[in-house]
This record gives structure tokens, sequence and C-alpha cells, in this order.
């Protein structure tokens, strides 16, 4: 069952090879949907650069060669050589019949499936999730869900901070005040004050200088990180009790916004630090790590400051500690050998690009990332308020997560309530949910992972426009169509019935779903989903206008209607889990 781009493809290769020669047997005929007809191949530009003639003279011998009698009807030549092709009504008839009949929507399965890790959402121990958060999350969810629908095999890894220098500050505040205090509940209820309190101690410190003795918060601090990476029992306590109380905290997030994270998928950068050394070690003796200014740099080649010097990488910084660096290297390396990546995406944020580049750079030449393995820094922009500028609270510090997500909530609460009183409270709130949450995520999702985008709620949870309860609504349409008919004893046809243009374009739209999640998977970017599904709801809502189903009242066309409804229903639904969304029965 090819999609209709791929057997096309196949069907003008054979046309080129016959034309022009076995060497042109691979030549893209570049396939594209067309606004004069249904699709569009315009290979013969290429073609005619390459053979040195005319681009109609050369689409003209690619028509006179191409067999499409079963496919399409005779394709018209058109401006410089485009070559205009209508699809035979009876063939989309015959696809959509085997895409209603196929378990997996027409989603190929891979040859070779991928193993690939991909590395996302990344909080911070004692931290609270701010709305930042929100995006490195919410992408790389999506990016795992698709590919497992495609038959890859994705790790996840959540690259939690959990190490560092912020644990001797947390460490030391925390004895301070006493585990039993009314600050120490902080960590549960505040993690972000009770950080903000540690930090605070450290910058004071700081600012005053070091006292003689070492008996300054920020000295102790600094020991303590030591006294913590050397294994001291107590240290370990503590922070294993600061791990533990965040993960719960984390749970509660990952629970409200509907993410496949777990507990078995936390790979925080504590758990490469037994490993550091080995980086050090490995890369100084091979020649590819040196000593500069008293720090371990590796000099990646094409890395050039503003001084037109090579950029170091610090992996051991001159006090003896490591950085960001020498645990990414630690991850690639464990990540290609022991999780056997084939494929490494990294759902962070934009601003760390030049730092994945040079990590990127140094692993190839370390032979820690070898050349079939594809790595990829997924960037990802900013959610700005209506400002322009990163959405912050009015006090300017970072919009707390769990405060957005429960005001998307409350807010598509307010409208169940007034548009559905009849519904159980317990469904209401369900619904509610599932907009809230689901209309946060997709206008997220919808935006180019690497731009930047407004938060506006109101647009968000809108029914009208690329918006998640647009969708859902679809969906809900659809099965409330399918509730009467079965109350009505009408029951779907065995295939959906494609015959009129609504049908026509609807059935065709539906034969891109699993093309369109193909390329999702193949280059990270959900919101090639979101902008299919918008167009196939738009399809399906026109198909609707122009094609009663209930209220036709011949028997086989209304049962044929029905089923393509209902395979419209299906791709919908499948398509918003991919991306992470829920699709309520009823709204």
């Amino acid at each position: 069952m090819p999609a209709p781009e791929i057997a096309l493809t196949q069907r003008f290769q054979s046309a080129f090879t016959a034309a022009f020669g076995p060497e042109f047997a691979d030549a893209d005929p570049i396939i594209r949907p067309s606004q004069f007809a249904d699709f569009q191949c315009n290979a013969a530009m290429g073609l005619a650069k390459r053979l040195g003639r005319k681009p109609r003279d050369i689409a003209a011998e690619i028509l006179a060669a191409v067999d499409l009698d079963d496919i399409a009807e005779t394709p018209e030549i058109a401006g410089p050589g485009f070559l205009n092709i209508r699809l035979r009504t009876d063939w989309i008839a015959a696809q959509a019949a085997e895409l209603s009949a196929d378990a997996r929507l027409g989603i190929p399965s891979p040859e070779s499936p991928d193993t690939v890790v991909v590395d996302y959402s990344a909080p911070n121990v004692a931290k609270e999730m701010h709305v930042g958060h929100l995006r490195t999350t919410v992408v790389g969810d999506s990016i795992v869900r698709t590919l497992e629908k495609l038959g890859h095999t994705a790790i996840r890894q959540n690259h939690i901070g959990d190490w560092g220098t912020p644990f001797g500050m947390l460490i030391e505040h925390l004895l301070e005040v006493g585990e039993d205090s009314a600050e120490a509940d902080l960590l549960k209820s505040d993690p972000n004050a009770f950080y903000q309190a540690a930090r605070g101690k450290f910058d004071t410190a700081e600012a005053a200088g070091a006292a003689a003795d070492g008996s300054d918060f920020a000295s102790r601090a600094r020991k303590r990180v030591s006294t913590l990476q050397s294994g001291d029992a107590e240290s370990l306590r503590i922070w294993t009790n600061l791990v533990e109380l965040s993960k719960q905290y984390f749970h509660r997030i990952y629970d409200m916004l509907d993410v496949t994270l777990t507990d078995e998928h936390l790979a925080g950068e504590s758990s490469y630090n037994d490993l550091l050394e080995a980086v050090c070690t490995d890369l100084e003796a091979a020649g590819i790590a040196r000593i500069s200014d008293g720090a371990l740099c590796v000099f990646p080649e094409g890395f050039l400051g503003r001084d037109e010097q090579p950029l170091p990488l610090i992996i051991r910084k001159s006090d003896g500690g490591y950085g960001y660096a020498t645990t990414d290297l630690a991850a690639i390396r464990h990540r290609t050998t022991t999780l056997g990546a084939d494929r490494i995406a990294y759902v962070v944020g934009a601003a760390q690009e030049l730092h994945f580049q040079m990590v990127f750079s140094a692993a190839r030449e370390a032979g820690w990332l070898p050349g079939d393995v594809q790595a990829q820094h997924v960037k990802i922009g900013s959610v700005l308020g209506e400002d322009g500028k990163i959405l912050r609270t009015r006090s300017g510090s970072s919009l707390r997560l769990m405060a957005l997500l429960e005001e998307a909530v409350s807010t598509a609460s307010t409208v169940i309530e007034e548009l559905r009183p009849d519904l159980p409270e317990a469904e209401r709130e369900q619904i509610a949910h599932d907009i809230g949450i689901g209309g946060v995520k997709y206008a997220d999702l919808s935006t180019a992972h690497d731009s930047d985008y407004t938060f506006d709620l109101d647009r968000m949870l809108a029914l009208t426009g690329n918006t998640a309860p647009y969708l859902q609504y679809a969906v809900a349409r659809i099965r409330s169509i399918s509730r009467k008919a079965a109350a009505q004893g009408v029951t779907a046809g065995a295939a959906p019935r494609v015959e009129n243009d609504a049908e026509r374009a609807l059935a065709l739209a539906l034969l891109e779903f699993g093309p369109t999640l193909t390329a999702v998977g193949a280059e990270f970017e959900p919101h090639r989903l979101c902008a299919y599904l918008f167009s196939l709801a738009q399809a399906f809502t026109s198909f609707y206008e122009a094609s009663p189903i209930l209220k036709e009242s011949d028997e086989e066309i209304r049962a044929g209607r029905l089923a393509l409804a209902q395979l419209s229903e299906r791709v919908l639904v499948e398509g918003l889990d991919a991306l992470g969304v829920n699709a309520p029965e009823q709204m």
C-alpha cells in the first residue's frame, strides 16, 4: 500500500531508466502536491541540465515513457516542463480501503530499525521546573512516541542536573537550617525557594571573600562537593534525599503533562561520575587533550574565538573539577558503546548549540561517536510573553511550569462547566485536563522547535485555527456520529467511500499519514505532524459539510461515508497520540 508520492516516484524512476539510461534510475522525480492537480513531477528542469536539452522536451520524453495508466490520468505538461498529475479516483479508493484494513494505518515498518537515544527534559534537582522546561519535555516526548510508532527503539534519557557545585550549597544549607526544620520542608512545597536561599548564602559569601580558615559558606560548599564526589556516606545520604524529593516533584509535572518519562529513564550527571577520570585520561593519552592555563582542554578543529584563536573545550578544570563537557563526552561514549545508539537526539535549548557542536566534534575525534552514528542537537527556542520577551512572572523570575499548567486546566474547566453542565463532574474534569494540557502542548509542538513562540492561552484553547481543541473537536464529532449511527442501527461499510471531490480530498489526506510520520521521525520535527493533522481535520470538516452521513438515504453511500469518517478518526487519534495529546470522547 504505497502512498501516492512513493507509487509515483517508483513509476517515474522506471521511466527515467527507459528514457535516459540506467544511470538515471535513482534520479529524484521531485513529486510535490500541486494547486493545479493532485501532484506535480518537477524533475524535468534538473534532468535538462544533466542532459543539455530543453526542459519541455525532457518532460515530453518522460511522459512518453512513464506508465501511470492504473494510477493516474494522462499527465499534462505545464510551464517550463512541470508534469501535472491527477490520480485516478478508483486508485485512491483502493488505497483508502487498504489503509482502513491496515492496523498500522499506512505507517511503514523500517527495514533496519534504529536504536535512538533521546536526551530530553533535564530539570535540575532541588529546583522547580519553569516554563523553559516545557518545550524540552514535550518536544522530546513527541519524538520518542513517534519513533516507537515507526518501529524504532527509542531510549529515553532524562539527563537531570544532580551533581556538582550546587549540591555543595544545598547540602550545607540543609545542615545549617536542620533537616527537620520548617525551611527544609520547602524542598517538598517550594524547592526553588530552598535553592534560592542556598544560592543567596553562597553569593553573599563569595562577595565577602573567602575566610582564612575556610569557614565561610562558599568555601564549605566547595569542600562539600569534593566530599560528596569522594563517596562520603553522610553527604551521599543527604544528596540521595534531595534527589528523591525532586523525583516526586518531577512525577507530578510529568503526570500533569501526560509524558512518558519515569524513574527508569533518569540518567543524571551523577551516573557518569565514575567515568569522568577515564574520559580525561583517554583523551590525554590519545593526544586529543592537552593542558592549557592549568586546565585539560580539547581544541576541536574549526572552532575559533573572536580573537581567531582555537576555542577550548574544558574537560578538567584547573582545580581538578569536571564540567558539563566532561559529562557530555562520557554520556556519548556510554550511549554509543553500551546503549548501542544509531542516532542520538539532544533536545536542549538553542543557546547550547556551540557547546554541543564542540562536544560532537571532540567525540568523533576520539572515536566515541563513529561516523555511522548521527548526533543531532534538536535546538529548542524560547517561550515568550506578550511583550516579546522570555515569559516570566511580574517579579522577573522564571514562570513556574506547574502554575502555568494549572492555569490552562482551570481555564478549560471554566469553559467546559459552562458548555456541558450535563456531564458528570469526573468527566468534565478529564475533558478540561485533556483540552488544557493538550492545548498547551500542541501550541508548543506546532511551532518549529528552534523558533520562539508567544504564549497565548486564549489562542491555545480556541476551537478554531491550528489548535489542539480544533483537532480534538473533530475527533469528538466523529465519535458522536458513530454513537448516533449505532443507535440507529447503521454500520460502517467494509471500505471507505471515495467518489465525490470532498471524499476524494479527504482520502488523499489520509494517505499522507505514513509518509508524514516517517518524515517527522527522520528529522525530529513534530511541527510537521501538527500541520498535517490540521490539514486533515480541515479536509474532514469540508467532507462532513459536503457529504451528509446519517441524513443520506442511500444505505451503501451512508455506510461508505461512515467508514471514511471512522478512518479519519483513527488517523487523527493516532497522530495526536504521537504528539502526546489526548482526544476526549466528547466535548
